[in-house]
């Protein structure tokens, strides 16, 4: 994953919570026709599924079931915290864990590249959406497979990676600041 992060320090981080609760964009790359166990490139491909029947028209209408509020369970590696071990503990030992879904709203999901098996998207969503959750949804709500290959944050609010500092511009500025 790449992009925005937001860093707050000294008075600035009592706005945390709000800046955590704030609409994100992302744009990314979903790979149909596999699933991975954590929905991503963590782990290693365990099951492949045929995208012969996999068309624009299918992608696009498929894309729009999602949009608004929907029950999204989150990927079993997640650090959700589940009998007060995180989620990702339990994944890595081969516990099996039963994760509730959860609800959360897609206010955009746009495709905006095809070219299988890839798909890349844009999607502008609320907090508490996984991003990987919604790769792995679409693919199987395409009666194929699906997991995140590419991701990057690029809004936060009113906050976007456009205007954002480089993490050497910022340790530059940082430096400016304690040698003035």
């Amino acid at each position: 994953a790449t992009g925005l992060l937001i860093i707050c320090t000294g008075k600035f981080t009592k706005k945390i919570p709000e800046i955590q609760g704030q609409t994100k964009e992302y744009t990314g790359t979903i790979t149909v026709g596999a699933t991975t166990p954590s929905y991503d490139l963590e782990t290693e491909i365990d099951a492949t599924f045929p995208i012969d029947h996999i068309t624009e028209d299918l992608i696009r209408a498929t894309a729009q079931t999602f949009e608004g509020e929907i029950m999204q369970k989150p990927p079993v590696f997640s650090a959700i915290k589940k009998d007060g071990k995180r989620l990702y503990e339990h994944a890595r030992a081969g516990e099996e864990v039963e994760i509730e879904a959860r609800k959360t709203t897609i206010y955009e999901f746009e495709i905006t590249r095809i070219a299988l098996p890839e798909i890349d998207f844009r999607v502008t969503c609320s907090k508490g959406t996984y991003i990987r959750s919604l790769a792995y949804d679409f693919g199987k709500a395409m009666q194929s497979g699906g997991h995140l290959t590419v991701l990057r944050r690029t809004k936060i609010g009113d906050y976007s990676v456009e205007e954002a500092l480089t993490p050497e511009d910022f340790v530059a500025l940082l430096s400016k600041k304690e040698s003035e």
